[in-house]
């Protein structure tokens, strides 16, 4: 199982409740609109930092986690008509593209 972990900032003006609206309730059900999540996506999860005593401020207003379960698939993903046209032209409405940070993983359970 391959991981991605995107770290996303909003862009500016939007407020973070606006945020966290709009990538749960706006772009989340887009991503998982298109078929192709369906058939190849593991995983999808989207999270938003909460107020959290004794630890630092959040760098960054949201996570996003994509799950696949081989390079194969993760290619066919982002490389589809449905992903290329409407939710890939969406992520620039409410992140920060500038300031996305990325990490790919392979994820194993310890506990």
């Amino acid at each position: 199982m391959i991981k991605f972990a995107f770290l996303i900032n909003r862009i500016q003006g939007m407020t973070f409740e606006e945020f966290v609206d709009y990538h749960r309730n706006r772009h989340a059900p887009l991503f998982t609109s298109i078929p192709e999540a369906r058939q190849l996506v593991k995983k999808y999860t989207v999270s938003h930092p909460v107020p959290a005593d004794g630890y630092p401020s959040p760098a960054y207003d949201g996570l996003t986690e994509i799950w696949f379960e081989s390079w194969a698939d993760h290619d066919a993903f982002f490389a589809s008509d449905n992903y290329r046209k409407l939710v890939n032209p969406d992520e620039s409405v409410f992140i920060d593209m500038s300031s996305v940070a990325v990490m790919v993983t392979e994820e194993r359970i310890v506990i």
